[in-house]
């Protein structure tokens, strides 16, 4: 069988390994998180707006930090990742917590056959695209959990970036989504030494096809952003030019780092 024809599989071995170190990483400071701090960063705080009382769906949550961020924010949050041992733990912190947060195993493709409800805001961000083969497939399930008038905010790397090796020092990949990309990860972003040795598989999907893929579901898109650095120290060479911002070292703002849509469902 084949990486692409495995991608689910692989991909949930891949993500249940990085769980059990992501939890006591310093990159994603659990206990600062217990603590009261926020998850979240300004530009999808910034795109949300006010969500009080807001049913939002948050899809490939990993462990569930920034569902319950949204969750203490006092919005009804349904949280959805495809690794067990993640959402194992989202539901340990949430008990632990005392916040109402729901969460769910699945792969975004099946949500529909274990959820069956519409929501005012589906959210993702960071890193989500990419292990995803189909952005049709994905607008279609966006679109079919949005209430009329529902919003999509996502918040995602540049595609830019995933054409890089992971030094910065050449383009291996794409920009366009031809091909399956299937890697050996070894440690992770959150851990460099971590003992992890496992089977990555993804897609590099250009704005077009991200952005087209909504369209042609009869999502309206009402905001559309570029910006120069990340928020995370999660890729190499980067360097910080301000608070929860960074950009490679050796491009300094000259590269987009992410970008960010809100698109909206006809009433």
């Amino acid at each position: 069988m084949s990486a692409a024809d495995n991608y689910l599989e692989l991909n949930r071995r891949l993500w249940n390994a990085k769980t059990e170190y992501h939890v006591q990483s310093e990159f994603y400071d659990v206990a600062g998180f217990r603590a009261g701090k926020s998850s979240l960063n300004e530009v999808e705080l910034g795109l949300l707006g006010e969500v009080a009382e807001q049913q939002i769906l948050h899809l490939q949550c990993h462990f569930g930090l920034d569902t319950l961020s949204l969750s203490r924010l006092g919005a009804q949050v349904t949280g959805v990742d495809l690794a067990e041992n993640a959402i194992a733990y989202a539901r340990t912190l949430a008990h632990e917590l005392h916040l109402g947060a729901q969460f769910i195993c699945a792969d975004v493709y099946a949500l529909p056959q274990h959820l069956h409800q519409q929501f005012d805001v589906v959210f993702t961000s960071y890193g989500v695209l990419g292990w995803l083969p189909d952005m049709e497939r994905w607008a279609a399930v966006i679109a079919h959990f949005l209430k009329p008038g529902g919003r999509l905010v996502l918040v995602e790397f540049h595609p830019v970036v995933w054409m890089f090796d992971a030094s910065f020092s050449r383009i291996d990949y794409a920009y366009f989504n031809r091909e399956t990309i299937a890697e050996t990860e070894t440690g992770t972003y959150a851990d460099l030494t971590a003992p992890i040795r496992e089977t990555a598989v993804s897609w590099n999907h250009s704005l077009a096809e991200v952005l087209g893929a909504l369209l042609r579901q009869d999502l309206a898109v009402e905001q559309f952003e570029e910006y120069d650095y990340s928020p995370y120290n999660c890729f190499a060479g980067l360097e910080q030019v301000a608070e929860r911002r960074y950009q490679l070292s050796a491009l300094p703002g000259k590269l987009p780092m992410m970008y960010s849509v809100v698109a909206r469902k006809k009433a």
